[in-house]
């Protein structure tokens, strides 16, 4: 829980009474490698804090699923458009590895928001940083060839090229896994 409030400081400093109003609706989970978090048509009801582990984002499909998004320990994770929105999601979330989580509910972070002074702040930063990721993947899948979007995970996240199953990443960056091998056997 304490690397819950070292990310929030980093943003804002966090009184001890907005910390324990914080830190007392979370709730620990611990899931196996492969399981599913929730499945399409179900509705996001955590924003999840990932204390360990790998999460994969993606739209399953007969042949190949289509994954769109990866999240890593520290940082927040959730379907976040069906959480916002509280509609059921238009795609799935399954751990990579034995994963642990942080949980806040829909409900509870509403009451954090009324109750504290820095939850807005904190909300707001948060919502900031996942639109910025988002769009930063939409500027790289339209402006880069795919060669460049996989050296660029290379340089900037080493970590999903180490804990990332090639199939994942091939669809990740949006080319075929016998492609991304062509790529990888060309750069290496």
């Amino acid at each position: 829980m304490n690397q819950i409030r070292e990310y929030f400081e980093q943003i804002v400093k966090l009184s001890d009474k907005d910390w324990e109003i914080f830190s007392s609706k979370l709730k620990k989970n611990n899931y196996k490698k492969r399981e599913t978090l929730l499945k399409i048509g179900e509705t996001e009801n955590y924003l999840n804090f990932i204390e360990k582990g790998s999460i994969r984002l993606f739209i399953p499909r007969e042949e190949n699923d289509l994954t769109f998004g990866f999240c890593f320990k520290g940082q927040f994770m959730s379907a976040y458009d069906s959480f916002l929105t509280q509609a059921p999601s238009t795609y799935q979330t399954e751990t990579l590895t034995e994963t642990t989580l942080w949980r806040l509910t829909f409900d509870d972070l509403q009451d954090i928001y009324k109750r504290t002074e820095i939850g807005h702040t904190i909300g707001r930063i948060t919502a900031e940083n996942l639109f910025l990721t988002k769009s930063q993947r939409e500027q790289s899948l339209l402006n880069e060839t795919a060669e460049e979007r996989y050296l660029k995970l290379f340089t900037d996240q080493p970590h999903l090229i180490r804990e990332i199953p090639l199939k994942y990443l091939a669809s990740y960056i949006g080319i075929t896994p016998q492609a991304l091998s062509r790529i990888r056997k060309r750069i290496s």
